[in-house]
């Protein structure tokens, strides 16, 4: 039983799904939403200001400053709040209500950008609005997640290392694209210890991460209207993109057996089933990250007339329906 006083000091790492019986997948999922912040991203925002601190950059009267679809922001909000610093995230429409509610609980002020950028969509205008800000106060302090290598190096020291130990014969990691922090932290260890594991990214369909066409996107976490700085493509062995309605789907799926995961998870299982689809083997040892759980999505993911009837449906390739067949 751990006793702590510092919310950042929490998280549960060790724990995997394994979807074989629930999911049809030969594949476990590592869940990383039990933590004070509920996601993944408390590992990288704890290693943002650590290091922010370390660097004299944070100081008595400094305001933190960040773009976020949401999680981040959340665990931004539980550091900022536990250390006595304010906090600004700089969000979009696509961010759940929940999300923002928990925000202004824990004292963060929350700004929604609600137009894109010609060129950079949602995600654009809220780097703008962020370097607007910094431009007019010196207080502001930009972590900027996109570009931060603390962002990647809390997965270096942390994530991997933990699939390693549990999984010393893992031959697939299956890594959701948002920011890329987690897929370049969890690949460059991998490869820096030699170990032959296939790095499998997972992006939206919509996203420009990987040179796509721009296009609309409503859950928030994964995919991007800018290229992610951290990205480098050289450590990534295989991308599969994913229609929103597949992850949807899988994440309804989920909850019927009990697991409520979040959109970016979903996402997730929709490209590892994909993948594996064209490429499992008997006897393949794979893992996919889960970023977070589900119950800030009860009023997108997990509502029955969500995504609205005017959003149009993609058309199903052969491909894919062979994958959504297999996962149910």
């Amino acid at each position: 039983m751990s006793v702590i006083d510092d919310p950042a000091q929490f998280n549960e790492e060790e724990l995997y799904v394994n979807l074989r019986a629930s999911m049809g997948l030969p594949l476990f999922l590592k869940c990383e939403g039990f933590n004070f912040a509920g996601s993944i991203k408390m590992k990288a925002a704890t290693e943002m200001v650590n290091a922010a601190e370390r660097d004299g950059l944070l100081r008595p009267g400094s305001v933190l400053i960040e773009s976020s679809s949401g999680n981040l922001g959340v665990a931004l909000s539980v550091i900022a709040a536990h250390r006595g610093y304010r906090f600004l995230c700089v969000t979009d429409v696509r961010c759940n209500a929940p999300t923002i509610r928990l925000m202004r609980a824990l004292g963060s002020q929350v700004h929604v950008v609600r137009e894109p950028t010609a060129h950079g969509g949602l995600l654009g205008a809220r780097l703008a609005y962020v370097r607007a800000l910094c431009a007019s106060d010196d207080r502001y302090v930009w972590l900027d997640q996109h570009s931060n290598a603390g962002n990647w190096r809390a997965h270096y020291r942390t994530t991997a290392p933990a699939i390693a130990r549990r999984f010393p014969r893992l031959d697939v990691l299956f890594v959701g694209a948002g920011t890329t922090g987690t897929l370049m932290g969890c690949a460059r260890w991998f490869w820096q210890w030699r170990r032959p594991v296939r790095i499998v990214a997972v992006d939206s369909v919509g996203s420009v991460t990987f040179g796509g066409p721009a296009g609309p996107r409503r859950i928030p976490g994964l995919g991007a209207g800018v290229r992610p700085p951290l990205l480098d493509t050289s450590y990534i062995d295989d991308v599969v993109h994913v229609e929103e309605s597949d992850a949807v789907q899988v994440c309804r799926r989920l909850a019927s057996r009990g697991f409520l995961f979040g959109g970016s998870t979903g996402t997730v299982i929709s490209g590892a089933g994909q993948w594996l689809a064209r490429h499992g083997r008997r006897g393949l040892t794979s893992v996919a990250i889960a970023p977070d759980l589900g119950e800030r999505y009860l009023d997108t993911v997990y509502r029955e007339d969500w995504p609205p009837a005017d959003v149009p449906r993609p058309e199903r390739g052969p491909e894919r329906e062979q994958a959504m067949a297999h996962i149910g």
